[in-house]
Parts: C-alpha cells; sequence; structure tokens
C-alpha cells in the first residue's frame, strides 16, 4: 500500500513540484497551501508523513507541527527558507524529524522522505528489520526505564513514553550502548544512516526533546547524561 504524505506549502511552484516528484515515486500526495486545511486533512487522512513548510500564509509550520505531535507520530519534515540554526533547533524540539533548508534538490527530498519512512514503517507496522539491523537483545530495563525493541515501546516507571521513531531510536542505542559514552557524529550517523556534519545540532534538538519526555531536568538528568566535548551516555 502507498504510503499517504501530506505536503503544506503556500509557494503554489514549490508544492507543485514536491508533488509531482512524490507522486513519481507512488506515493499518495494530499497538498494544501493553508495550515487549516492541511490541519482538518490530518484528522480525516491517515498520513503516514508530513512536509510542512514554516511560513504559511495563516499559521507557521512550527505550530502544525506542535499541534501534530500532541496526538501523531508520524514523521514531520519541515521546508524553510531560513538557515539559522536557532530556527531548526525550534523545528526539531517540537517534534520534527527532519529540517531541508530552500533551496532544495527535490531527488534529496525525496531520499530523505524514503528514509524516514522506512524507519517509520519499521518500527510501527512490524516489518522486519534488516539485518545489519538484528540486536541480540530486544529490550533492556535501566532503574525504571523499560525500552523493547520488538513492539517499539518504552515505559518510565510503568508510563508509556510517546516517542517519534528517532527518539525511540536515539534511546535504543544509548541503551543498547550503556556505559559507553556516544559521540553526537556517531549517534547522528547511526540513527538517520548519513553523514555528520560539523555545527550539526540535530542531535542536540532530539536529545532535548527525549529529556523532556522523560521529565528529565537539563542540568542533572538520571537517564541521559552529557559528557561535554564527547557526548551522551547512559550509565
Amino acid at each position: 500500500m502507498s504510503a499517504n504524505i501530506l505536503v503544506a506549502d503556500d509557494e503554489q511552484p514549490i508544492a507543485d513540484l514536491v508533488e509531482v516528484y512524490l507522486k513519481n515515486e507512488n506515493y499518495n500526495v494530499y497538498k494544501y497551501n493553508s495550515g487549516a486545511e492541511a490541519l482538518a486533512c490530518i484528522e480525516n487522512v491517515p498520513i503516514d508523513l508530513a512536509v510542512l513548510d514554516v511560513m504559511l500564509g495563516d499559521m507557521d509550520g512550527f505550530y502544525i507541527c506542535r499541534v501534530i505531535r500532541e496526538k501523531y507520530f508520524f514523521p514531520i519534515i519541515m521546508l524553510t527558507a531560513k538557515v539559522e540554526d536557532i530556527d531548526k533547533i525550534t523545528g526539531l524540539t517540537l517534534g520534527a524529524d527532519d529540517y531541508i533548508t530552500k533551496p532544495f534538490n527535490p531527488l534529496e527530498l525525496v531520499a530523505r522522505v524514503k528514509t524516514q519512512l522506512r524507519r517509520y514503517f519499521k518500527y510501527n507496522n512490524g516489518l522486519e528489520p534488516r539485518q545489519e539491523d538484528t540486536q541480540i537483545n530486544n529490550e533492556y530495563d535501566f532503574a525504571g526505564l523499560v525500552i523493547n525493541k520488538d513492539n517499539h515501546k518504552c515505559t518510565l516507571y510503568e508510563k508509556q513514553l510517546q516517542l517519534t521513531p528517532i527518539e525511540f531510536s536515539i534511546l535504543w542505542y544509548l541503551c543498547d550502548n550503556k556505559g559507553r559514552v556516544i559521540s553526537a557524529e556517531e549517534l547522528f550517523e547511526k540513527v538517520w544512516g548519513e553523514k555528520y556534519i560539523d555545527s550539526n545540532n540535530t542531535v542536540m534538538a532530539h536529545v532535548a526533546r527525549l529529556r523532556e519526555k522523560m521529565s528529565e531536568p537539563s542540568r542533572k538528568p538520571k537517564f541521559i547524561k552529557t559528557i561535554w566535548g564527547v557526548g551522551y551516555t547512559i550509565e
């Protein structure tokens, strides 16, 4: 079954271009030029991934992202003309999974869509993992934090955490390497499957979001600890 992809961008040429490239990959595309229409679509169509422009006429993409994350956990890719790191961090902290700056190569967008969908369906629809992703352990239990790779569930003190596929992957990789300090570069390349670029704040933003969901104090976290200048670890 083809994936349902929501595209919200008020620049008609860009929205049309994205639609053409995604339809060429046999995706079902729901294209809108306003945030209100996009949110209405989400309530009526089982969306598998959203491509959101940050600057829409009636509301910004950050707001839409925040509303989506209150109920849904499908991947979100943000499109924007802004290049400042703070804008990227804002989107990722609100729950976005990826970020592409305009102008962009449509083929790159398609590649990122495929990557996000593979991860999403793998963890949510029970697809078999690739051989290289197979783990000896399928569950970890660390002082009240329980994460299970088979059913993609994570609980903290018996309360289920609603994690996006990327957040789950980050936490799983840290748990799978318990006691070892993982650099941001390694974490990015293992979770995103892409080459790490200097000054990439993607990992930091997702770890911050993960800590927020775990109600972890940023200065003295119990689980995900920052080793300054080195990386992250779960001890």
